[in-house]
């Protein structure tokens, strides 16, 4: 079947485009990434390029329509001309294309869009206006926008579309709703599903809601924010008293505390992991934890103003384990585990034993230890909370009582292991007290909004405090930790990473006061993105809860499909969202009854892999993964066009997960036509340290492999030789054209699988001369090869390096694959998600901690990765013992000291640590 090709066929200004992810991954205000907590979000500025280069064709392909392109050189001079006239052009605008729009307008005349000079050089102009277009202030520029949407409507008519209509791009793993956002933005309409109603509801406001009401949503929003902070403070204003200096609580200070199980003593301790109270200002506080000399086993507990000295900030909890301050005694992890299992992970009985406070007059943070006067208002909250439960709504309990689901959670959710069984396990009696108190007052506002302006804008208001209540939760729950550094805001959110690490020692603020990020600030945050994007998107997208292996539009129903799909295992979106499902629930059952009618979200569907663990009930597979993506691949492309185009976007590491992808998108009769790398991940982001991990997601290209009437073909048989002949040129221009663009490393090899995946998944099958059919792996195999080659050919151009010794070979392309001189420090260190095995290597993980330093340096690789790399360089890696060491799933090339003795005929020197100085020697007197 024959089409124009889209501009992202043919090429992507990916270095810009990239500069313009990284910049926005740092841009809070007015970004709607801060109206709830989502995990694997996309940056705005990759899906906007993204979708505007897979709606509009080519102006230089030999098939696009005339009217495109004159169309196209009328928009793209009429713009030109504005960025030379406003101030705003030189803000925005690239350099580079900023003067090119300058020599169109002045030196070089029009377009002529009737001559193929002219069709490239619109070709030229249209990417230098998507890179602009990336810029995050020019998504609110109406010069951008206008025109944007112009080409988009001039494509769509141009392509076949109908007169007056917009083209459809759809996305059924829709998150956080940036891809459909930017498809709206952009001129487009949008269908946004995903089977989580967390995702849903934030569709639904971000794509619904606010450019339904604008300004309105935003104004009514304001007002009951506000009205409901006020309603708060007065009812919670006895649980978070001043003290009688005028002292406001910033932050309560809690830790969990066990029995000591030494000899004769019994002694109740805290569990801190540090005693810090403020560290790296103009002075030092810290709480010591002593024995009470008046009293037997019973601990006591001071301030240390200036503390100065090694055992300063020592807390009594170390890898699991406790010692006891009053006779010396270590409590092991598995009887911490088992006192803290019998009390449900302990954060109901947990001890209260400082208060941070702002005191009028005084600069920074004071300090006290807690009094018993703290403990009564605790109870006193405690006995609240029971008068509730008879009052609370629609039968539902203010504590969450939803159990935790025990469906693949045991590896994220920690606190499962130390007994908690409820979501209510996790939270302290004022905490729950606090937040079923904003719960009750978010319904009475919406009663309220419904009777003066009706239960729709009601809806709408109540679900956008509800997003408030959520980030107030992140706030407020027993896994806080509190920071003692002086920059900070003194407590750290619950969700820092994508799962619920245990928590030892905790901080409770107070979530009417604006000190402790309570509710005025996360109103705030709101605000900003309500006021940012109100009026800006107009156009209202369909959202709906539905399965990606059940999509609900009608066959070749869309122009596009875009969608970012999971990842393998690096994300359990589901268990991740109960925490906040359970209080959304209790907020919006009533307003959005068929997303929180049941008590957790609904797994049975979510096409992840669970990883295997002793405790785990789940029953996703590796198998399940790839039938699932398979199933929805399918449901895809039969509602895509026959001359629609998809892209995917995918960041996984693992070259397992990259398998099941592609061999999902071949099987469900797709071909794939290019592949982009465009950088969207922090460089300091924790994962990303010293592994090999993509800080770029690869944006595949795929169109469906139909005929004119949308049947998938089935008659297409490829011959392998022809297949292997065509991989290294591809390879070859595809890495050249990558390397150009400072793409190298892990990011360069899985790009490369895009194009080289082109020339297999053109053809219903591929077959031998025998007639034996080619399975994807195999190939794979063949394209990891190429790739090595090629790549050990770009790092030592000019020289032959087939003749290097195997170990040579291998290392070299080791280290080009980290990407050593920006990715991996010298010492080696390993970082791991897995925090089962960073306890296993004696790490922390109670506190959080999953930094593993491998014993003598190197730099690891996963051993899958490994092992293709090495085999494409005609390398076997079990016969380089004195080079790689295997572990499980990881292979680590051992840094230069572990190979002395091969090298040199030593033994092992000592390897040098990163940051250490060398002693000098003492001056002869």
């Amino acid at each position: 079947m024959t089409y124009p090709k889209r501009l992202i066929e043919v090429d992507l200004p990916i270095k810009r485009i990239s500069a313009h992810a990284r910049r926005e991954k740092s841009i809070r205000h007015g970004h709607i990434s801060t109206l709830h907590i989502w995990w694997a979000r996309r940056p705005l500025a990759a899906c906007r390029a993204v979708i505007c280069a897979s709606l509009w064709p080519d102006p230089a392909d030999p098939l696009c329509p005339q009217s495109f392109r004159d169309e196209a050189a009328r928009q793209i001079v009429a713009f030109a001309k504005a960025s030379q006239s406003n101030k705003w052009g030189a803000e925005i605008c690239n350099e580079g294309s900023f003067t090119r729009y300058m020599r169109l307008t002045h030196g070089s005349g029009d377009i002529d869009p009737t001559t193929l000079k002219g069709q490239v050089r619109l070709r030229a102009f249209l990417f230098d206006f998507i890179a602009d277009f990336a810029a995050w202030e020019a998504s609110t520029n109406h010069w951008f926008l206008d025109t944007a949407r112009a080409l988009t409507q001039a494509a769509h008519e141009a392509l076949g579309g109908e007169k007056g209509t917009r083209p459809l791009v759809v996305d059924p793993f829709a998150g956080g709703g940036a891809i459909p956002l930017e498809a709206l933005r952009v001129g487009a309409d949008a269908f946004a599903s995903d089977l989580n109603p967390v995702a849903v509801l934030l569709n639904k406001v971000v794509l619904e809601y606010i450019p339904k009401y604008g300004p309105k949503l935003a104004d009514e929003v304001r007002k009951w924010g506000a009205w409901v902070k006020d309603q708060a403070e007065k009812e919670l204003a006895q649980f978070y008293p001043e003290d009688e200096d005028g002292g406001a609580p910033l932050a309560y200070l809690w830790a969990r505390t066990i029995r000591c199980e030494g000899p004769t003593c019994g002694a109740e301790v805290p569990l801190l992991n540090s005693t810090w109270l403020a560290k790296g200002g103009t002075h030092n506080v810290a709480v010591q934890v002593t024995s009470d000399p008046e009293r037997a086993a019973t601990v006591k507990y001071e301030l240390l103003i200036g503390a100065q000295g090694s055992s300063a900030g020592v807390g009594t909890a170390k890898r699991g384990s406790v010692v006891c301050p009053c006779c010396g005694y270590t409590t092991a992890v598995a009887a911490v585990r088992s006192q803290l299992r019998k009390r449900r992970g302990g954060a109901s009985d947990a001890k209260l034993f400082a208060v941070v406070l702002t005191r009028p007059g005084d600069v920074g943070r004071s300090f006290r230890l807690a009094t018993s006067k703290d403990v009564a208002v605790v109870n006193l909250a405690s006995k609240r909370l029971a008068e509730l439960s008879s009052t609370f709504h629609h039968g539902l309990s203010p504590v969450p009582d939803e159990p935790i689901s025990k469906a693949g959670t045991f590896r994220i959710i920690k606190m499962l292991i130390y007994g908690a069984e409820t979501w209510g396990d996790l939270f302290t009696q004022r905490q729950a007290l606090a937040l079923s108190t904003l719960v009750t007052l978010i319904r009475k506002a919406g009663e309220q909004i419904a009777r003066a302006h009706g239960t729709d804008l009601s809806a709408a208001v109540k679900s956008c405090l509800s997003l408030v209540l959520d980030r107030v939760v992140d706030r407020c729950s027993s896994l806080c930790r509190y920071d003692p550094s002086p920059t900070m805001s003194g407590i750290n959110n619950t969700c820092a990473r994508q799962a619920f690490p245990m928590v030892w020692d905790f901080a409770e603020g107070d979530p009417t006061s604006d000190r402790s990020g309570g509710w005025n600030q996360s109103l705030g945050w709101l605000m900003a993105v309500l006021d940012r994007e109100s009026g800006i998107v107009t156009t209202i997208a369909t959202v709906q809860r539905a399965s990606a292996m059940e999509h609900p539009l009608p066959d070749d129903s869309a122009d596009a499909l875009v969608t970012d799909p999971p990842y393998y295992h690096a994300i359990a979106y589901a268990a991740l969202s109960d925490f906040f499902y359970v209080w959304l629930r209790r907020t919006l059952a009533d307003v959005h009854p068929s997303l929180f009618d049941e008590r957790e979200v609904n797994r049975a569907n979510e096409i992840i892999v669970d990883l295997p663990h002793a405790q785990n009930i789940s029953q996703k597979t590796v198998e399940f993964y790839e039938c699932g993506l398979r199933s929805a691949f399918s449901e895809a492309r039969r509602v895509v066009r026959p001359m629609g185009i998809s892209t995917i976007v995918f960041a996984s590491k693992t070259t397992s997960s990259w398998e099941a992808l592609l061999q999902a998108i071949v099987d469900a009769g797709w071909i794939i036509t290019g592949s982009w790398p465009i950088d969207t991940e922090m460089e300091n982001r924790v994962a990303a340290q010293q592994q090999a991990r993509l800080g770029s997601s690869v944006h595949l290209v795929c169109r469906p492999r139909e005929d004119a009437h949308g049947n998938v073909r089935q008659d297409d048989v490829g011959d392998w030789r022809e297949v292997l002949g065509e991989l290294p040129k591809r390879t070859h221009d595809w890495m050249k054209r990558l390397g150009a663009e400072g793409v190298v490393g892990a990011d360069a090899i899985f790009a490369c699988l895009g194009p080289a995946l082109e020339i297999f998944s053109r053809y219903a099958r591929v077959e031998k001369a025998s007639g034996e059919q080619v399975m994807l792996k195999e190939y794979l195999t063949y394209v990891w090869g190429a790739v090595a080659q090629e790549a050990l050919a770009q790092i030592f151009q000019g020289a032959d390096a087939t003749g290097f010794e195997e170990d040579a070979r291998l290392t070299a392309m080791w280290l080009w694959t980290l990407n050593a001189g920006s990715v991996v420090s010298t010492d080696g260190a390993e970082v791991t998600e897995d925090a089962d095995a960073a306890e296993e290597a004696g790490v922390d993980d109670e506190e959080g901690s999953s930094n593993v330093k491998t014993k003598g340096g190197g730099y690891v690789l996963e051993f899958d990765a490994a092992r293709k790399i090495a085999q494409g360089l005609g390398v076997h890696l079990e016969q380089l013992s004195s080079v790689i060491e295997v572990k499980g799933d990881k292979a680590r090339l051992l840094g230069v000291a572990e190979r002395t003795k091969r090298l040199f005929g030593k033994d092992e020197a000592e390897a040098p640590q990163q940051g250490q100085r060398k002693k000098k020697d003492k001056q002869l007197k």
